[in-house]
């Protein structure tokens, strides 16, 4: 049984471009349609299994003076007059419709445990259910959709219903964060968003009515062509105008210009209420406007504007601050309305970084007698003989790394790295250098001030060692690099940064990948999944497998590149590690001693698909190339090659 949670969604700009760009297919000179997006704290709880019918019920409370329990077979004809019907489980029935017809599936049994959404407010509760019903689909029948095709499928499903839902209201299909969304005729582009400062906002149900199927009628009516000058400009509105202010408002959001995007909230609204709202008499939102220019409510806030259809369905708030948020969220509840905090944070900047070292170094032996395998010293391509750990922590301080943790073996390990990153040379060997290098000496005892050290006593395995870092992590996102491994970016970005970037992007634990020959996969670890971008860069990984047969990998583990080719991907040995990873180490590690299992290793590969399988990992392929020195073939390849 898998557990699952889908957000409601809010649209903080943008709102009706979702489908009025889609009228490009017909209309050239309509302009694509741009929305900001984000997931919201509330929504649905739910577990699925397979089932050999299509099945839903509730013991939520939230639900429960509604909430009638539903089942019907997997049959098409009956799913689609279910969604025809206008029913409460129509939503589900036409995605489920949709699912069997494409991808001849069974059935599913969805056991919703909380719903902590409103409904009928604009913020997508029956997108919720939709993207619910698709990731359930996806999930138990292994369809290996990604998060936009989840997103699609929950669109088309719920086409199949009475519903006029535009493409935007899926968007909480990528959870609780803010995403700009473009499109251009059938076309969706999502594109996730940073923030710099803490943005505090405050959406509230309005507790009145709303026809969003009224709303989309009548404005519908005025595509693809436009034959008035309202018409024309609803266009513009929807277009134009409202490009301008998404633009504006994304650069707000990065530059942590509160003040600003507040004034373009108050702005869309109006342009809203000028040009959109005459086009349907069922916008006419007296509650709504009420809510908006009420005087108590001004110095708490920078903006506010309606949501989603708009309507007297919800309205939304940019608050100053921490307190007037507070603030405004307890005097809207005690009007009467339903009020909820949204605080949209920056993603931590992963600013530390791990280094396990506390291997002997058995392939290596009897070098490693005398010298640590991570001291060993590799060619450069600038002339220098640099050991591999300078080469690594080189790359992470250039990647803008505060902070590295090095597991070590014991304490009387720490006496080789402190002798050569805190002990200043003797003035007799730094006069022998040349300028260049004595100010090279400057920056090898700079890294050491960035440096932390724990140790790793027990040889429990390489997840027990990374575990030692858990407190030095401190409940941040942090940087996992391989002590015997060493990176060459084939980009102006080191390879340490192209992964910071992409979990800045994505915010979810990371690994980097690359492919490998067919013949090599029963050697490695094997990741599975689908692309989430255009350009074939992040893995919505799917599937571990650890040194698989080269006939099952070849039949069930194969990834489509762009040019149609199926690859293979193994760990490029670069991981962010989020705090989930540090916790299910502790659990492990726990279950271990409970069962008085000390010889057990913890292994860090369980840890991770334990992660991946409640919320998900990212595989991100890299552009460089992975050197493996950690035996005496890959050693010698590395300082054949590391120095071109």
């Amino acid at each position: 049984m898998l557990k699952l949670f889908v957000p409601g969604r809010l649209c903080l700009f943008g709102e009706h471009t979702d489908w009025a760009g889609h009228y490009r297919t017909m209309n050239a000179e309509i302009l694509p349609g741009a929305s900001i997006v984000t997931g919201i704290e509330q929504g649905i709880y739910a577990e699925v299994e397979k089932s050999p019918i299509f099945e839903m019920n509730s013991d939520a409370p939230e639900i429960a003076d509604v909430w009638h329990d539903f089942s019907c077979r997997m049959d098409e004809s009956e799913l689609k007059r279910v969604a025809k019907s206008g029913s409460f489980f129509c939503y589900c029935a036409g995605v489920a419709s949709y699912m069997l017809e494409w991808y001849k599936v069974g059935g599913v049994r969805i056991h919703i445990t909380g719903m902590t959404l409103p409904m009928k407010s604009g913020l997508s509760s029956s997108a919720a259910i939709c993207v619910l019903v698709a990731r359930a689909f996806n999930l138990l029948y292994n369809l290996n959709l990604n998060t936009l095709g989840e997103m699609n499928i929950a669109y088309l499903g719920e086409l199949r219903t009475s519903s006029r839902c535009g493409r935007l209201d899926q968007a909480c299909a990528f959870g609780v964060k803010p995403n700009l969304m473009t499109f251009d005729g059938d076309e969706i582009e999502v594109k996730s968003l940073n923030v710099k400062k803490q943005l505090y906002w405050v959406f509230a149900d309005l507790c009145a009515e709303k026809d969003t199927i009224k709303i989309l009628s009548d404005l519908n009516k005025a595509y693809p062509f436009a034959a008035t000058e309202a018409e024309q400009n609803l266009h513009k509105a929807l277009g134009e105008w409202n490009q301008q202010i998404v633009e504006k408002a994304v650069q707000c959001m990065a530059t942590g210009d509160r003040e600003t995007l507040g004034q373009l909230m108050t702005e869309a609204e109006a342009m809203f209420d000028k040009y959109v709202a005459p086009m349907s008499p069922a916008l006419w939102a007296p509650k709504l406007h009420e809510v908006l220019q009420d005087p108590n409510i001004q110095p708490l806030v920078y903006g506010g504007k309606g949501v989603g259809s708009h309507g007297d369905g919800s309205v939304q708030f940019l608050a100053r601050n921490a307190e007037s948020q507070q603030q405004l969220v307890d005097y809207l509840n005690a009007s009467g309305l339903r009020a909820y905090p949204l605080t949209l944070r920056p993603v931590h900047t992963v600013r530390k970084a791990i280094i396990p070292v506390a291997g002997f170094g058995t392939r290596l032996y009897p070098a490693t007698r005398s010298l640590k395998k991570d001291f060993f010293p590799i060619p450069c391509s600038d002339g220098m003989v640099r050991p591999v750990i300078l080469i690594l922590l080189e790359e992470l301080v250039s990647s803008g790394i505060e902070e590295i943790c090095l597991v070590l073996g014991s304490e009387e390990e720490r006496i080789q790295y402190t002798d050569f990153f805190e002990r200043q040379l003797s003035d007799d060997h730094l006069s022998k250098l040349n300028k260049e290098a004595q100010e090279y000496e400057n920056r090898i005892l700079d890294i050491g001030k960035r440096l932390h050290y724990v140790y790793q006593h027990e040889k429990r395995g390489f997840g027990h060692a990374v575990y030692q870092a858990a407190h030095f992590a401190n409940n941040e996102p942090v940087l996992l690099l391989l002590g015997d491994t060493l990176y060459r970016s084939q980009s102006n970005k080191p390879c340490a940064l192209q992964i910071i970037e992409q979990y800045e992007r994505y915010n979810q634990l990371m690994v980097s990948i690359h492919p490998i020959p067919l013949a090599d996969v029963s050697h490695y670890g094997i990741l599975s999944g689908v692309w989430e971008d255009k350009e074939h860069t992040v893995l919505n990984v799917s599937v571990m497998n650890e040194k698989p047969k080269s006939s099952y990998a070849e039949e069930f583990l194969g990834v489509r590149n762009a040019s149609g080719e199926r690859e293979y991907y193994s760990v490029f040995g670069q991981y962010i590690l989020t705090p989930e990873v540090f916790a299910q180490l502790e659990a492990d590690i726990q279950k271990a001693d409970a069962e008085d299992d000390h010889s057990r290793e913890i292994e860090l590969t369980a840890a991770l698909e334990a992660v991946r399988q409640k919320s998900g990992m990212m595989g991100v392929r890299l552009k460089g190339t992975m050197y493996d020195m950690g035996n005496p073939t890959a050693l010698r390849r590395c300082v054949e090659q590391f120095a071109k």
